[in-house]
């Protein structure tokens, strides 16, 4: 029996259908514009048939009564009915200190992950949406919480605390939480395997590197330290988030440019990084089009952005006291083989003196959900 994963944004709800007994998907799609006057469907199965195809769905409970639908469809369906889905792994962004590893989804569960909507609004209310749906449109079938947050639960008190006022980690809960976990965890035991090697003897730097980016330190198959903080917005260089910056920006844009928190929050997170540096846009092969035509802002763009990279790895190998392994996921760390070699010759030394090996693993986030489900609904 077929297990479904959903992740679900603000406007949109991927899905991926997968059989995991024989280790395959099934189908997958998305729905974009939910709540626009026009949403769209993208629907593909593993038999290559594909839709694409306007609709309405005017809410986050339309758009998975359509994908319910689209899956069991006389003529492009995967499955006669929704019965044979045997469980549910919703992706969810946060969960705070509460959750370590992923757990079947109660009403316990969801008042949690209400409350931890505070700390991601923009992602944990969506979630709640396509679990919310799920209950009422395919009540009986068992659904699992699958938390971004949950592989950097083992961080150290150390790494995941601020140097501010304690009362503020009490009463708020203002701290290091990282995120890109599920795809971390992946490729950490992914490269042991590649390796043919135990996760528990390695000591491994995972970088996701999409138009969000982090990077972790794997000891031991423990997240140890992680470039994401207290939100995504901490950390590398990213697509339009502009990463670790002296705070007292913040207050100095807002004087000076007589903006709203709100619009400060918005410049940070939307309208820097490789896009604010360059001036052109984040993708990273419109720049590197651009570097071509001697364009110096989009060559300094990727200069700093490589440059915070291979900071963290001389600061991760420091906490690690050593490396084994270095692996680049995501859009950009699997698309861009000049990453790697520039990582190679500007780290050669340190690469060399401890046999560093340097992998490219693409990140299969929605089949770790599906695996984690299945386990879950096995103990269960």
């Amino acid at each position: 029996m077929p297990i479904l994963v959903l992740n679900c944004g603000s406007s949109s709800a991927k899905y991926k259908l997968y059989d995991v007994k024989k280790d395959i998907f099934v189908a997958e799609g998305m729905i974009e514009k939910i709540g626009e006057k026009q949403s769209f469907l993208k629907h593909k199965s593993s038999d290559g048939k594909t839709i694409s195809t306007g609709i309405d769905a005017p809410d986050h409970h339309m758009a998975i009564k359509i994908i319910i639908e689209t899956l069991m469809h006389d003529n492009h369906g995967v499955i006669k009915s929704k019965d044979e889905i045997k469980a549910i792994g919703h992706r969810v962004v946060h969960g705070g200190e509460e959750f370590s590893s992923s757990v079947l989804i109660t009403d316990k569960v969801i008042n949690s992950i209400k409350k931890f909507s505070r700390l991601a609004p923009l992602h944990n209310p969506p979630a709640l949406y396509g679990i919310e749906a799920c209950i009422e449109l395919l009540s009986g079938i068992p659904q699992v919480a699958v938390f971004d947050t949950a592989f950097h639960q083992t961080l150290p008190v150390e790494a995941y605390m601020y140097a501010i006022p304690y009362k503020y980690y009490t009463k708020y809960g203002l701290r290091r939480y990282g995120f890109h976990g599920t795809s971390h965890k992946y490729v950490a035991g992914k490269a042991a395997r590649m390796l043919k090697k135990n996760l528990k003897d390695l000591k491994i730097i995972t970088c996701h590197l999409g138009n969000g980016c982090s990077m972790t330190a794997v000891d031991k198959g423990n997240s140890i330290e992680t470039s994401m903080g207290f939100t995504p917005l901490e950390g590398l260089i990213m697509g339009t988030r502009c990463g670790d910056m002296d705070p007292a920006v913040v207050p100095f844009l807002m004087e000076q440019e007589n903006i709203t928190t709100k619009e400060v929050d918005n410049i940070l997170n939307k309208k820097s990084g490789l896009l604010g540096v360059s001036g052109i846009g984040n993708d990273m092969r419109q720049l590197n089009e651009e570097i071509a035509k001697g364009n110096e802002r989009a060559k300094l763009a990727i200069d700093m952005f490589f440059y915070r990279i291979k900071k963290y790895i001389g600061a991760y190998m420091g906490i690690m006291n050593g490396l084994d392994a270095i692996v680049f996921t995501a859009g950009i760390g699997e698309n861009n083989p000049w990453l790697i070699e520039r990582v190679k010759k500007e780290m050669s030394e340190l690469i060399s003196k401890f046999k560093v090996e340097i992998l490219v693993i693409p990140t299969k986030e929605e089949w770790m959900i599906a695996m984690e489900t299945n386990e879950i609904i096995k103990k269960s």
